[in-house]
């Protein structure tokens, strides 16, 4: 958790010190760096609604503390609470330093830019799914 929030909130202060708001920068063939805010949640989600969005991801991080209390036992369960905590903290750290998030990869076809949070937050979701699917399956 606290190495999702550390490699977030670095890689944050340094485009928000190498890249002018508005410019892009070219990283990799259909990968550009930019600097931008985000009000909503991950990848754009619910923009504006600062309140809402608040309650959310409360509700969210509850659910999950819930979930890990109750499974704790369970192998690698760790993992992708860490990445979601993790990811959460570093989003949650921008708003309550500047009133919203800082995204900076930006891929093709109009998808919106995102940071390291929304990408732990992401892979530990699908991580949490994987390992909640392979506890209801029957031993083979």
């Amino acid at each position: 958790m606290l190495s999702v929030v550390a490699a977030d909130q670095l890689s944050k202060l340094l485009v928000e010190h190498a890249i002018t708001r508005g410019e892009e920068h070219k990283l990799l063939p259909g990968v550009e760096l930019v600097n931008t805010r985000n009000r909503g949640v991950a990848f754009g989600f619910l923009p504006g609604s600062h309140i809402g969005v608040t309650i959310l991801i409360a509700l969210a991080l509850g659910v999950l503390l819930a979930y890990f209390a109750r499974h704790s036992a369970r192998a690698l369960v760790w993992l992708p609470t860490g990445m979601l905590l993790g990811g959460a903290l570093g989003n949650i750290i921008d708003r309550a330093r500047q009133g919203a998030v800082t995204d900076f990869i930006k891929l093709p076809l109009g998808w919106p830019p995102f940071n390291i949070a929304d990408v732990s937050i992401t892979l530990g979701i699908l991580i949490l799914v994987l390992l909640i699917e392979r506890a209801h399956q029957p031993d083979r």
